[in-house]
């Protein structure tokens, strides 16, 4: 019985997740800046377009790491 109970668990972290994924996802353009942080690469000429946010993924990377770091603090 004990497999199914890991089993169950490691579901609902999964659902969980996804959820917050899902909200992520759902409010990210709705906060200002991320995405046109002044470090970001943008290039356009003609029809061609290159876009690489690096000072967001270098920003969120940190945020992330401070949070999990927080997390799983032993």
């Amino acid at each position: 019985m004990n497999e199914l109970s890991g089993l169950g668990k490691f579901l609902i972290l999964i659902g969980i997740i996804t959820i917050l994924a899902g909200l992520v996802l759902t409010f990210l353009p709705k906060i200002p800046y991320i995405g046109r942080l002044p470090g970001d690469i943008y290039i356009k000429k003609g029809n061609f377009t290159f876009y690489f946010p690096l000072a967001t993924c270098i920003l969120l990377s940190i945020l992330l790491t401070l949070i999990l770091n927080l997390i799983f603090r032993r």
